[in-house]
């Protein structure tokens, strides 16, 4: 299993790094160099791309070494992946002597044997690049190798720069990388890399969108402790911030901010629901608070721009003005996405992911439990699971009891109540009959949902507000929307009442 932190420069800092005193301080060998070639091998339909895996053929000096990457994890820049690697005379690979290394038992190693396999690989991409090495003993005695890449990855006449450091640990804590890579971040401006060498050389040779990625099903084992469910859990809801960060700094489709902070969202129910017993450092939540600002501010817009007024306009589509209106919102909602964007591609984000990978690789939530906390650690994951899905949702029908009351507050703090619960829920479903989990799930998103179209036109009225006062010539357009979306309201209340009773009548996924 390869483990290491990867992270990003831009070509100006490289002079600053070289000259850290850190490097030189926790050096156990001289630098050494070598330039690297790497040619990437596929099939026409990226067979090995498709099953999330890499097979180059690198030329080490005089000699040619085949490897093949698969099964990669990452979270806050740190890839833990398998890999195999061995020697061939040329530069194509070897899939026979490859499938030896992985065995019998390997998913690939029967894949690998296949002839028609063999037959069709092809190169897709290159990279190209000087790497410096340095071999590090950590404080508290990590074996690191930092690799620092400058170089190129290139697909026919394309090619991208290659500029950043991997720390691979060889032995010790992963914590110590996170701790290391701080301490650099104050002299150099370093972000952590979520994107391989490979996952880059495919986005040349097959340009595509930056992808929306969506929260994925989490499988627990009903063997997790309380422990060990706290960080798969985490770990996938940062796979879905993280795996939209491309789609926030570099695209423009609105699904992409919008799945970036439900993955925020996600991330926060979590740490709410073991707070009791990691407790998250006060400094970590205040910065996720103001990632959440920053994106808000973004979906908000974006969302008012698009979903609200397009509702409007199909409506009243006779409405002169709306058009104006629209344009302005989709203006505005432009102004905050570069916000968003900028806050994504920050140091100050970086430094965010690079804390709290720290923080989750080094299990530090142990630091201050007595041993009262660390018995409650090692309990198992489904009784937590059974008493929280319990207690949010009585949570959830005690607020709803205030639902018929009908003020825009109440109705919030319902949202949020159900929001939490849905999350709580779906971390926890598979530890349940789908039959049983399922329904509920569905009635609970139905509930939501309508509560966010709410919310949505909560929001929406005070944008218009603050249209009508930023630009006066789109004050009555913007009025006639305020009371468009009033009387909306009202009859979307009532649609809520129904969604409400039948939530009401089912028994919460944890329970019997």
């Amino acid at each position: 299993m390869e483990i290491e932190l990867k992270l990003l420069l831009a070509p100006a800092d490289v002079a600053a790094f070289r000259r850290h005193p850190l490097v030189k301080q926790h050096a156990i060998t001289k630098p050494r160099q070598q330039q690297l070639t790497s040619v990437y091998f596929d099939t026409p339909d990226l067979h090995f791309r498709q099953h999330e895996a890499a097979l180059r053929v690198r030329l080490v000096g005089r000699n040619w070494i085949q490897t093949l990457k698969a099964g990669s994890e990452v979270a806050a820049g740190l890839h833990q992946r398998q890999e195999w690697e061995s020697r061939v005379p040329g530069p194509r690979p070897d899939l026979v002597t490859l499938s030896t290394l992985l065995g019998r038992d390997s998913v690939w190693a029967k894949a690998l044997t296949a002839q028609a396999l063999a037959d069709r690989l092809m190169p897709v991409f290159t990279t190209r690049f000087r790497r410096t090495v340095w071999q590090l003993r950590l404080p508290r005695g990590a074996e690191v190798e930092l690799a620092l890449d400058q170089g190129e990855v290139q697909h026919d006449a394309t090619q991208v720069p290659i500029s950043e450091i991997e720390l691979e640990l060889k032995s010790g804590d992963p914590g110590e990388l996170f701790d290391f890579a701080l301490a650099l971040q104050e002299a150099v401006p370093l972000r952590a890399g979520n994107i391989s060498k490979a996952e880059r050389g495919y986005a040349l040779y097959a340009p595509q969108p930056p992808a929306v990625i969506k929260a994925a099903r989490i499988d627990l084992p009903t063997e997790l402790t309380v422990e060990q469910g706290f960080q798969a859990i985490v770990a996938n809801c940062l796979a879905q911030i993280q795996g939209n960060e491309v789609g926030v700094s570099q695209g423009s489709d609105p699904e992409s901010v919008h799945q970036m902070r439900v993955g925020l969202r996600r991330l926060r129910a979590a740490l709410g629901l073991w707070r009791k017993i990691t407790g998250c450092p006060d400094a970590l939540q205040e910065e996720f608070s103001w990632l959440s600002k920053e994106l808000s501010a973004a979906r908000d817009w974006e969302a008012f721009a698009s979903g609200t007024l397009d509702k409007v306009i199909a409506s009243c589509s006779e409405e002169s003005g709306l058009a104006l209106l629209q344009q302005t919102a989709f203006h505005v909602a432009g102004k905050n996405r570069q916000k968003a964007a900028a806050s994504v591609s920050s140091v100050r984000y970086a430094r965010l992911l690079l804390s709290f990978g720290g923080w989750m690789q080094g299990a530090h939530w142990r630091d201050t439990l007595d041993q009262t906390g660390r018995d409650a650690l090692a309990t198992p994951l489904a009784t937590f699971a059974k008493q929280t899905l319990v207690h949010r949702h009585r949570t959830l029908k005690h607020r709803g009891k205030k639902l018929k009351d009908g003020t825009a507050a109440t109705r919030h703090s319902i949202r949020l109540a159900a929001k939490k619960l849905r999350y709580a829920t779906e971390f926890f479903e598979s530890l349940y009959p789908a039959k049983r989990v399922q329904p509920y799930v569905l009635a609970l998103t139905s509930l939501q949902d309508a509560f966010g179209w709410l919310n949505d036109v909560s929001v929406g009225d005070g944008l218009l507000k603050h249209l009508a006062q930023t630009f006066p010539d789109l004050a009555h357009s913007a009025g006639f929307v305020r009371g468009y979306l009033l009387v909306s309201t009202e009859r979307d209340v009532h649609k809520l009442g129904k969604l409400w009773q039948r939530f009401a009548a089912l028994k919460p996924a944890g329970k019997p």
